[in-house]
């Protein structure tokens, strides 16, 4: 049943003026906020539509009324908290089964987090992917972002696969695809799918490098003006590391560490550069491995794009 979101809009739509455009251009940006998260069968709060407002800087109190003015318009479905657009309502159950699955994955994602957090060279580590919004189905991956020390990335990847060899005993699969050096925490590809993950990521461990990596990255608030700080602040954030992890360390920055690096990076690269062909998602260098083979970032922004025609047909 579709219910109705409290506190109804007063009055209609503004006439004219200054009010009636900033009314029009948040209408806009609440409507393509919908459309982004359409793409992943994605019905949002309105919480989570004030954060990840496309284009526009609003208050919660602005958005909440634009989000009434749209229910109210027929724009907008309003059912269990959340809304949809005309049509999607079947994927508000969606949502509620995917977010009993993730709640069931979170206490283990946290603590493999925090595993791979205590690896040598190991600065930050972020829970990514499906999992850091609840859109998860059963069975499905736990992807982490790693941020090492410059000049260690590969044998931080390595040592990380242990942990993936052991998970999967266990029956999980964790796949830490996505590993940058402290020397590379800029984003290059500056679209709306990379503010996305950036902002939507959830850090486990290596608060500073978080705050450094957001603080580098600015631009993504011009896409995401709204989306500051952690998405889940609650959860805990594990800065602790293992006194031995010291000793480890300066073990592996001896004469020895450097060619076992530059021997594992040497095959990794080659072999994963050669899987990765003609994919410009997957990136393999010294200070950085994104192993994003399926293009999904590609694949997003055109179904996006395609919604957006849909909605808002081209003007003659």
């Amino acid at each position: 049943m579709i219910s109705e979101p409290d506190d109804r809009p007063a009055g209609p739509f503004p006439a004219n003026g200054a009010r009636a455009d900033a009314a029009q251009a948040l209408h806009r940006a609440i409507i393509r906020t919908m459309v982004y998260a359409d793409v992943f069968d994605y019905p949002l709060t309105a919480a989570e539509v004030h954060r990840y407002l496309v284009g526009v800087r609003a208050s919660p109190a602005e958005v909440q009324n634009g989000l009434r003015e749209l229910w109210a318009a027929g724009r907008l479905l309003y059912e269990d908290e959340t809304y949809a657009l005309p049509g999607r309502g079947s994927i508000i159950e969606t949502r509620r089964r995917r977010a009993a699955v993730a709640s069931q994955m979170w206490p283990r994602a946290l603590r493999y987090g925090r595993w791979l957090g205590q690896l040598p060279f190991t600065r930050m580590v972020a829970v990514t992917g499906a999992l850091a919004v609840d859109n998860v189905e059963p069975g499905a991956d736990i992807d982490y972002l790693l941020v090492t020390e410059p000049g260690r990335l590969w044998l931080c990847r390595a040592l990380s696969l242990v942990l993936v060899r052991w998970a999967a005993r266990r029956g999980d699969i964790i796949c830490p695809n996505y590993l940058l050096s402290t020397r590379a925490l800029v984003f290059m590809e500056r679209t709306l799918y990379t503010a996305h993950e950036l902002t939507q990521m959830t850090p486990v461990a290596g608060s500073a490098v978080y705050r450094q990596m957001r603080e580098l990255n600015r631009w993504s608030a011009e896409f995401l003006p709204n989306a500051e700080g952690r998405p889940r602040p609650s959860l805990p954030l594990y800065d602790d590391r293992h006194p031995f992890l010291a000793a480890a360390e300066a073990a592996l920055r001896t004469p020895l560490g450097t060619p076992l690096e530059r021997w594992e990076m040497g095959r990794k690269v080659r072999r994963l550069s050669q899987q990765g062909q003609g994919n410009g998602e997957a990136a393999f260098a010294a200070d950085w491995c994104k192993g994003h083979f399926d293009q999904h970032g590609l694949h997003t922004e055109r179904a996006y794009a395609e919604r957006l025609r849909q909605i808002e047909p081209p003007t003659p």
